[in-house]
């Protein structure tokens, strides 16, 4: 299918594109902001050094330890499990006595992505059977997969038993499985942890499950079963003090909905206060791409 124009401007002739060069070139602050984006990272020449220079990292309370080394998930969206990450590797770095550590990332966005995809099928199928239109809202949100969408809402379509549909789903978890696989490998089963300590003595435990690692040697030290999740939405229509979910917002099928407790700004930082004066580091998820500074280390919108 074309585009057909009813309207027709004047071509651009070479006069015109010439008279456009030279009005940019007549404001000097044209080629003053040419030579900066050209020479430099353009984001580093917006920055207000008025700003950074007043931003000193001299805090009254602080965490003793920020952990090393520096985690970067590098747009890959995974932020809020680099954060979880971080929080968690603290006291088990201090329990055992560890000057750099990290728990692998790519083990949890592996089973991530496998049970996401598999929670985002079974929605399709709850969505035809609950008779949202292709072309809806919800829907739309979730066709991101959209072959895998179409092949699920048409066995809903013809009347295909769950057995059928199950066994679909089936298929396309294998197909999804093998590609996450070969981009990120296949997690271990067992594994064995070697280390050395601040001391730099040899030590190890295992061979154990990444469950059973967790149980024997996270747990007891950061139980994510006894944190809550925090949010303030300020709209009228979601009052503070209750509990609120989002449809679809899960990633495992028969897992917990996940849930946040809404409450005024000044309670959630009361709190990030406590947490941080007891020597525990807060989990905390925000879009920050508007007002982060990476390299000052700097969350400011004047920035």
């Amino acid at each position: 299918m074309f585009l057909t124009l009813i309207f027709f401007s004047e071509p651009l002739q070479l006069d015109r594109l010439n008279k456009l060069k030279e009005d940019y070139y007549s404001d000097t602050k044209n080629e003053l902001a040419q030579n900066a984006c050209t020479r430099f990272d353009p984001f580093e020449v917006a920055i207000s050094k008025k700003r950074t220079d007043t931003c000193l990292h001299v805090y009254n309370i602080k965490i003793e330890s920020e952990g090393k080394p520096v985690t970067n998930q590098e747009h890959s969206g995974r932020c809020w499990l680099f954060a979880a990450l971080n929080v968690m590797r603290l006291p088990f770095m201090k329990k055992y006595g560890i000057e750099e550590f990290e728990f692998s990332q790519t083990y949890l966005f592996f089973w991530d992505k496998i049970e996401r995809s598999h929670y985002w099928l079974n929605n399709i199928v709850t969505t035809a059977k609950q008779g949202e239109k292709l072309e809806g809202r919800l829907v739309n949100f979730l066709l991101h997969l959209r072959e895998y969408a179409k092949e699920l809402r048409d066995k809903v379509s013809s009347g295909a038993s769950d057995e059928d549909i199950q066994s679909t789903i089936d298929k396309q978890i294998a197909v999804i499985y093998n590609i996450v696989a070969t981009c990120l490998g296949i997690p271990p089963e067992k594994f064995t942890f070697e280390y050395y300590n601040k001391e730099k003595e040899y030590k190890t435990f295992g061979p154990l499950t990444p469950q059973e690692f967790y149980e024997k040697h996270v747990r007891p030290l950061f139980n994510v079963d006894d944190k809550v999740c925090l949010v303030n939405d300020p709209r009228e229509l979601n009052p503070f003090g209750k509990l609120y979910t989002l449809q679809c917002l899960g990633n495992v099928v028969g897992g917990r909905r996940t849930a946040y407790n809404n409450q005024p700004i000044g309670v959630l930082i009361d709190v990030v206060l406590k947490s941080i004066r007891s020597g525990e580091a807060v989990w905390f998820g925000c879009e920050v791409s508007k007002r982060f500074e990476r390299k000052n280390g700097l969350e400011d919108l004047d920035a």
